[in-house]
């Protein structure tokens, strides 16, 4: 009886199967989390984020209309920490228990930050150029104003009659016009009277404002909106301290600035140059107020023509030389 043969096609395929061994064995129990790496690692990165907000630039967002027409509610700009040197108001320090009440408890925080106490003197620091777009908490508030560097230390400044009065010289201002801003959520022009509201030839709604160009003696120009009488349209000579700054908001009628006192709201007076946070540099983006929980309106409520868009103050050559 003959011995059945297999040939190769009819031989099962032979695979070497490797012996279970301790490494492979260690692989497959489940690694831990390493909990105190990830807290370390999460503490570093909010320390660099800190650090970078405190001491290079951080993020500002408009929530008023004391800027207008230059800078609109909705408006995010970025800020240079570095632009006048270092004072106690830099460092953006959180306050854990200011944040939980807003977020949680939905009190009304002024600032989610912790202030420290006054310290006389800049690290590095300078004086603003006059003209400036500058970030300024208010002495004994945590709050941050922006507003405009009219005055300097050492300058005689008065108001009449919205005039600017600078070392006795009115400031140039030019023939009244007007400027249409898009009404919007962000900006509903609710404040103007309803003549402000006007519809254009395509049907769009804009905010007609009545605006004045200022040119400062240092040729430094830009746009104020001219409303007609107010409060702060007086205000009595003085003589800026040293080391101090005098503010003014472009929207002259609607800004408590240092024309009003603390108990208006205002900056007081002349504000000490340590309580300057910053230099505004130029809008990241724009948004109407129309954003929801759905990220489809996160693209839909953007301004356009807003993004990039420089805050510093054109020059132009004046017969006042080049005074700061």
């Amino acid at each position: 009886m003959k011995e059945a043969v297999l040939d190769g096609s009819d031989t099962p395929e032979r695979r070497d199967v490797p012996e279970p061994t301790a490494a492979a064995d260690a692989t497959r129990v489940k690694k831990k989390t390493d909990w105190w790496s990830e807290v370390k690692g999460i503490f570093w990165l909010v320390i660099i984020v800190l650090g970078f907000h405190s001491f290079v630039a951080k993020p500002f967002y408009i929530p008023s209309e004391s800027m207008l027409p230059g800078l609109r509610i909705g408006d995010r700009l970025v800020v240079s920490k570095f632009a006048y040197g270092w004072s106690f108001v830099s460092p953006t320090i959180p306050n854990p228990v200011a944040i939980f009440d807003s977020l949680v408890l939905h009190k009304q925080e002024d600032s989610w930050s912790v202030g420290l106490p006054f310290i006389h003197g800049r690290l590095f620091g300078s004086l603003p150029t006059r003209g400036d777009i500058a970030i300024v908490t208010p002495p004994g508030t945590q709050n941050d104003y922006i507003k405009r560097v009219v005055g300097l230390p050492g300058d005689t400044l008065a108001v009449r009659d919205g005039t600017v009065i600078l070392n006795g010289k009115p400031v140039q201002r030019g023939p009244l016009h007007y400027i249409d801003i898009p009404i919007d959520t962000n900006s509903p022009c609710t404040d103007y009277g309803d003549q402000a509201r006007v519809r254009t030839p395509n049907g769009q709604w804009v905010c007609h404002l009545p605006i004045v160009t200022e040119t400062l003696p240092n040729g430094r120009r830009y746009d104020t909106v001219e409303m007609g009488w107010s409060p702060g349209d007086n205000y009595p000579a003085i003589t800026i301290p040293a080391d101090h700054v005098f503010l003014m908001g472009d929207n002259r009628d609607r800004s408590a600035d240092s024309r009003f006192s603390l108990a208006e709201l205002g900056l007081g007076g002349p504000v000490p140059y340590e309580n300057i946070g910053g230099r505004a540099e130029f809008v990241t983006f724009s948004l109407d107020g129309d954003t929801t929980l759905n990220p489809v309106t996160w693209w839909t409520s953007l301004r356009s023509g807003r993004a990039g868009l420089s805050l510093h103050p054109t020059t132009v050559k004046t017969g006042h030389g080049t005074a700061p």
